[in-house]
């Protein structure tokens, strides 16, 4: 393993940290994403005029 010195627990501490972080914000984007498309589920259910033909994607 590589030598880290005297500074080795807080390097890996920042590591540990900055994993955390981007899995936080992973999370956090998939909840959002599917929160947005019931959103949109509904409002789309409730407005049928409003609807996309079959077929398209946005």
């Amino acid at each position: 393993m590589i030598d880290l010195g005297p500074h080795a627990v807080f390097i890996i501490w920042a590591y540990i940290g900055v994993m955390l972080g981007i899995a936080g914000l992973i999370a956090w984007t998939l909840f959002d994403a599917r929160r947005t498309a019931s959103e949109l589920s509904r409002l789309e259910a409730r407005d049928p005029r409003r609807q996309r033909p079959a077929g398209t994607t946005p």
